[in-house]
């Protein structure tokens, strides 16, 4: 886990239309990058949902958000059109950003070991820098604690 005050790790990972996006296009903004597992699973679908459904809030405070994980940028194109996404969804098939921000590692589920991406949310700040870190994201309060920690932040 990268930790507060740490230089966010640049990317350039490509969105659902095969655009590559990259983190440094945001400076002067602040930027949530959200890791998640899956397209199209339960809780996946939920968080991401949340961001939409939170998405004005973010605007409100000029948040950019980004949502990667490892899926192709054709399932991300079917999990933002299935769910009406307001938002940048990357693919990153080669865990490239997923390696960077340390959110690759050993989950147990019913005994059984396997590498999976942990649902990780970063606020990276107008210079760059890791601002927050929500570790262990919850799928459906994640974006809500955002807005939250953001209200505070500005006072």
């Amino acid at each position: 886990m990268l930790q507060v005050n740490t230089k966010a790790p640049n990317f350039t990972l490509n969105n659902e239309n095969g655009d590559p996006i990259s983190l440094s296009n945001y400076l002067g903004q602040k930027v949530i990058v959200y890791f998640y597992p899956k397209d199209n699973t339960p809780g996946c679908t939920k968080q991401a949902c949340a961001f939409r459904d939170a998405y004005d809030g973010f605007k409100e405070n000029n948040v950019i958000v980004i949502g990667i994980s490892k899926d192709s940028e054709k399932s991300h194109a079917n999990f933002i059109k299935k769910h009406d996404l307001n938002f940048i969804l990357l693919s990153d098939p080669n865990l490239e950003a997923i390696q960077a921000y340390d959110v690759w590692k050993e989950k147990k589920l019913y005994g059984k070991v396997s590498m999976g991406v942990m649902r990780t949310t970063y606020i990276i700040n107008e210079e760059g820098y890791i601002e927050h870190v929500f570790e262990k994201a919850k799928p459906d309060t994640n974006a809500y604690e955002i807005l939250d920690y953001l209200k505070k932040a500005n006072g």
